[in-house]
């Protein structure tokens, strides 16, 4: 028996061809399109001004990077910038992509581990490195995703209830004085 639906929106952001795609190509339908698989127009700086309709209102952005090319995790911080910005209330998550390339050859890193790291802690980001060939993390991101939404707006319900005033209850005293002048 499943649980109660849920809708968030959730926003995949990063440079073009970063595997935006096929994470969730992965995530989805458990599968990997070979070749270059480009309908995602989120990461092409053409279409930055039209971004911030794409983004509105998100509940989580998974920022991606492609951990074999430094460039991309320059523009990653792009858009951390933006969303820290224009959505306070959108949780980030970085998503290195493309790990199966390194176990293939190491040296092929362009993005060291640490100061990736680093950068999360600084930001208050939660860090993932994923491969949507293998499926290597792409499941528990996902998950940690949904178990943050549901916490925190599980969280954000408790406060309003005890620190919130109902505004129903028109015998309190916060009724009178706001409402009666």
């Amino acid at each position: 028996m499943s649980g109660p639906r849920v809708d968030a929106k959730v926003v995949l952001l990063g440079k073009e061809y970063v595997g935006k795609t096929s994470l969730v190509e992965r995530y989805v339908h458990q599968r990997f399109l070979v070749g270059p698989y480009q309908n995602d127009t989120a990461g092409s700086e053409r279409y930055e001004a039209m971004s911030r309709i794409y983004y509105r209102g998100a509940r989580a952005a998974i920022v991606c990077y492609d951990l074999t090319d430094g460039s991309s995790f320059e523009r990653a911080k792009f858009w951390v910038n933006e969303l820290q910005t224009f959505e306070e209330n959108c949780r980030i998550y970085l998503c290195g992509t493309k790990s199966d390339l390194l176990e293939e050859d190491r040296r092929r890193r362009g993005v060291d581990f640490h100061d990736v790291q680093d950068y999360a802690d600084e930001i208050k980001a939660e860090l993932f490195e994923t491969s949507s060939k293998t499926g290597q993390s792409v499941d528990e991101l996902f998950q940690k995703v949904a178990e943050d939404y549901v916490r925190f707006t599980a969280f954000q319900l408790m406060t309003e209830e005890k620190g919130g005033i109902d505004l129903s209850q028109k015998s309190s005293p916060y009724f009178y004085s706001c409402c009666h002048h």
